[in-house]
């Protein structure tokens, strides 16, 4: 086990690596900070001083070196918008982003694992059916259209919940209904997969033979097997949660990452797009390796392939 985890740590490290090295050359592609500093109508010499005051005019392989440096003693630097620490203002809005997203993650989990043991239990039938069409549904709807049509019925039509803000739990309610919707389909489908084939094994049937009950055979034998690739699957699916709630956060005013990438892109914020667009990455990369590791101590077999 250890030696597995050794050699994932190792590519977590050279994956996170590649990927902030990708984002700075990304966001520098981007477009001239310089000349969206000085503005529209700036002379020649003022874009050229504000290339030289932030270090813009050095070759991008030292702008990336310095910068990385920077980052692991935890300088992020300073917001050209806001005018204040980028890493005071990443952390003061990161936890409304986990909140939101470990909601999402929860509700979709909430709804997808009962759905797909629903639909495996009773295969092809039109409990199935059904349960394959929500998920399509939810796959194939957009969740800023499905966030509208919660707002209209639960805040306007039925005034229940609140539309913006995230002041209590009740703000997080239809943001994660929203959100945790749209990342459910793929549980449902991993989960009906899993319980199918783990139904149809020679230990289910063996225990079937033995007269254990049906509910005894799907929640205590069945379950336990067909929930490891979910593992794995809520880990990617948690950074992509973290990472993709831009959309959600700007409908619902949510004062989280999300919203402050939006307003760091409209601004040409480079110092705290970077920020953000990096650490979620490790934050992805963390998940993903933490997902690696769960996942072969659960299933022996993953470590010695």
């Amino acid at each position: 086990m250890l030696g597995f985890a050794l050699k994932r740590l190792g590519l977590a490290v050279l994956v996170a690596v590649a990927v902030s090295a990708l984002a700075f050359l990304l966001l520098r592609a981007s477009g001239d900070v310089a000349t969206a500093l000085a503005g529209e109508g700036a002379r020649a010499e003022d874009i050229e001083n504000i290339r030289r005051i932030y270090g813009l005019d050095r070759p991008l392989v030292a702008q990336y070196f310095e910068w990385i440096g920077k980052m692991a003693h935890g300088d992020f630097g300073r917001s050209l918008y806001f005018k204040i620490d980028v890493l005071a203002l990443v952390r003061d809005k990161l936890p409304t982003t986990a909140l939101l997203a470990l909601f999402s993650l929860l509700f979709a989990l909430a709804i997808s694992i009962p759905l797909g043991i629903l639909a495996a239990v009773h295969p092809n039938s039109w409990i199935d059916r059904a349960c394959l069409a929500l998920a399509v549904l939810g796959q194939a709807l957009p969740n800023f259209f499905f966030a509208l049509i919660l707002i209209l019925v639960f805040a306007v039509m039925l005034p229940v919940l609140p539309v913006s803000g995230s002041e209590s739990w009740a703000n997080f309610v239809l943001p994660s209904i929203a959100l945790g919707y749209y990342v459910a389909p793929p549980f449902m489908r991993l989960a009906r997969a899993g319980m199918i084939e783990v139904l149809a094994s020679d230990y289910v049937r063996t225990a079937r033979a033995k007269g254990l009950s049906g509910p005894s055979i799907v929640l205590k034998h069945a379950l336990v097997n067909a929930l490891v690739p979910i593992v794995a699957l809520a880990a990617v699916q948690l950074g992509f949660l973290l990472g993709g709630s831009v959309v959600i956060e700007t409908v619902f005013a949510l004062d989280g990452l999300g919203y402050l990438a939006y307003q760091s892109i409209s601004h040409l914020d480079l110092p705290v797009t970077q920020a953000i667009v990096t650490l979620l990455s490790f934050i992805y990369v963390g998940l993903t390796l933490g997902a690696d590791l769960v996942n072969a101590w659960l299933d022996p077999r993953i470590r010695v392939g």
